[in-house]
């Protein structure tokens, strides 16, 4: 069952950054991917709340399963990511190459800590 809950959780979140990085694409313009950088800072950072959350309240198995692994892993994009810097290599576009490694790991980081600060916050919030 777990299984069927990561397939049907991951064709939503493939869904969402579809939707997502067309409607960035259309805002945006140049060679930069803007919403595949999007979708993995944003996914990054869910997963950083998530996690923690799942981790401190009691979350049914199957639940944790359909969200982490299915939704957010649907969602959050490093294989395109990972396809579209080697693409801007191949383009000659090695300064945007390298801002995307850049700005997609180190931000990427730092967003999953600063989920995890903001979990533990909002639930010692919620506890008093």
């Amino acid at each position: 069952m777990p299984l069927l809950y990561a397939i049907i959780g991951g064709g939503i979140g493939s869904g969402l950054r579809y939707l997502m990085t067309d409607w960035t694409h259309k805002q945006t313009a140049g060679v930069f991917p803007w919403g595949t950088l999007w979708v993995n800072l944003i996914g990054s950072c869910l997963i950083g709340i998530l996690w923690e959350l799942s981790e401190r309240v009691s979350i049914a198995p199957d639940l944790r399963v359909f969200v982490l692994v299915g939704i957010l892993g649907g969602f959050t994009t490093f294989s395109s990511y990972a396809l579209e810097t080697i693409n801007l290599f191949r383009a000659g576009e090695t300064g945007y190459a390298f801002i995307n490694i850049i700005t997609t790991n180190v931000l990427g980081l730092v967003l999953v800590v600063a989920g995890v600060i903001l979990s533990k916050e909002l639930l010692s919030f919620m506890l008093k």
